[in-house]
């Protein structure tokens, strides 16, 4: 059984040029391939206007509306974000507080509307922070119905005050690329367990 995977880039920067997220969550794309999943769209969240709030549409121009669809359409979600002062960007956040809706908007058993979903993180920077954003990143998540898996980032972060992009690496280090095979791997045995047996709320 195939399943579907959105992912979500953070990252600051607008446009279509290709960010350091994107390169994370190309490379967690790679090892999910090998377990029939697919992500089938990556939303740059800068690029679309999600306004603030904690409901699932604050009203006329709001883009989260869509993009609630497809991450509600999908078994897992790859959460990526650059490390910006040691925090996830001020865009992952924006997404997390519109997820927040999800408390108030359970079935006749109690569940939100993203149980039965897996959330994995991508997580890529230039100072520390990847443990930090992971444990806030992963608490907020857990909080509107998603599962965590047993080994669910996969990060890099380069020299302290250090001028190298994750992007600009002529091979993935072998530790992120071990990282991202069980993080690929966990994720998919997780959502097939879901997929065939939801929580019973």
């Amino acid at each position: 059984m195939t399943l579907k995977a959105l992912a979500l880039n953070a990252t600051l920067k607008r446009g279509s040029e290709s960010s350091s997220t994107d390169a994370m969550i190309a490379t967690l794309h790679r090892h999910f391939a090998d377990h029939d999943v697919e992500i089938v769209e990556t939303v740059r969240l800068v690029n679309l206007d999600i306004k603030p709030g904690v409901t699932s549409n604050e009203g006329k121009g709001d883009d989260w509306p869509a993009v609630r669809r497809k991450i509600l359409d999908a078994d897992i979600l790859v959460f990526g974000t650059p490390v910006w002062m040691g925090q996830m960007s001020s865009v992952a956040k924006r997404a997390c507080e519109r997820m927040d809706a999800f408390l108030s908007e359970t079935d006749d058993k109690g569940r939100m509307p993203s149980y039965a979903r897996v959330a994995v993180a991508a997580i890529v920077g230039n100072e520390d922070g990847a443990h930090h954003i992971s444990a806030t990143l992963f608490q907020a998540l857990n909080d509107v119905g998603f599962t965590i898996p047993a080994v669910a980032a996969c990060y890099w972060v380069g020299e302290a005050m250090g001028s190298v992009d994750y992007r600009d690496l002529k091979t993935t280090p072998e530790k992120v690329d071990e990282t991202a095979a069980m993080v690929a791997a966990n994720a998919a045995h997780l959502a097939h367990l879901l997929k065939a047996t939801p929580y019973p709320g």
